[in-house]
């Protein structure tokens, strides 16, 4: 499999372990429109991978990702289309996850917010630095939790902790995170590799046939969450988007205070 096609994700090969990095340290590994469509498609690739037996993603620098480019969100607003003609692609990354045959590991190694947080939670495994930020703060953006973030809290956490969290857009420790069942291990950032590489070895050098076989009938059932709640998510997030609250959000961020939200 050739992945050199893509520009913001690295990809390196272990042995029967593929490592893909998120590449866009200097940005905080923002998701923009570019890495997006790079991510939708990554994991069909790396489903017919016939080498890789796992898979780590991770991202560059000191955070996992930030999630969507805030400041790039104006064009959004500007012209709308340019949100609808990405909701195909969302599915995509979500579902490229969810259908990839490879057991992947996240490797969370500092902050993990928003569409980054939604990615890394979709994951089999997702390992932690115990001091990152983790979270979906999407309605102090304005917007709503439609890209996935709606499908998959629940589904872990449950759903008073899910209404808890996306509701308010508050963040958690990746300690606290860990604790309460939306991430799989919390450790400090010296183990994160071993912790990272302990599952992957394990993925890879296990009985490959039953772990696949036990994911795909795992993720049967997010599938067709997915399939139902992305649509109604995507579609509120799309009205969101022409809100006057998320006009208001993304000019705060750029003037650098605090959104004043009218409920518009």
């Amino acid at each position: 499999m050739d992945y050199s096609r893509y520009k913001n994700l690295k990809v390196e090969r272990d042995g029967a372990i593929l490592r893909i990095t998120i590449d866009r340290a200097e940005k905080r590994n923002a998701l923009d429109h570019a890495t997006q469509l790079e991510l939708g498609r990554i994991f069909y690739d790396v489903a017919n991978d016939a080498e890789a037996r796992a898979v780590v993603l991770t991202g560059a620098g000191d955070k996992f990702s930030v999630g969507g480019d805030l400041p790039k969100m104006q064009t959004k607003i500007d012209d709308p289309t340019l949100y609808f003609d990405g909701i195909p692609n969302a599915k995509h990354i979500v579902n490229g996850i969810l259908d990839c045959p490879k057991p992947i590991i996240a490797r969370i190694n500092g902050d993990c917010v928003g569409l980054g947080c939604t990615i890394a939670v979709m994951c089999d495994f997702t390992v932690v630095v115990d001091d990152a930020k983790i979270g979906d703060p999407h309605v102090k953006a304005g917007l709503v939790a439609g890209d996935g973030g709606s499908v998959i809290w629940p589904q872990l956490v449950g759903f008073a902790r899910a209404r808890r969290y996306l509701l308010t857009g508050d963040l958690l420790s990746g300690a606290e995170a860990a604790q309460i069942g939306l991430l799989t291990s919390a450790v400090p950032a010296a183990d994160l590799d071993a912790e990272v590489d302990k599952w992957a070895n394990r993925m890879a050098t296990g009985a490959t046939i039953s772990i696949v076989g036990t994911k795909m009938t795992i993720n049967s059932v997010l599938k067709q969450i997915a399939s139902t709640s992305m649509d109604v998510g995507m579609a509120y997030e799309g009205l969101a988007n022409v809100s006057a609250d998320h006009q208001e959000a993304v000019t705060a961020f750029v003037e650098k205070r605090k959104p004043v939200f009218t409920g518009k």
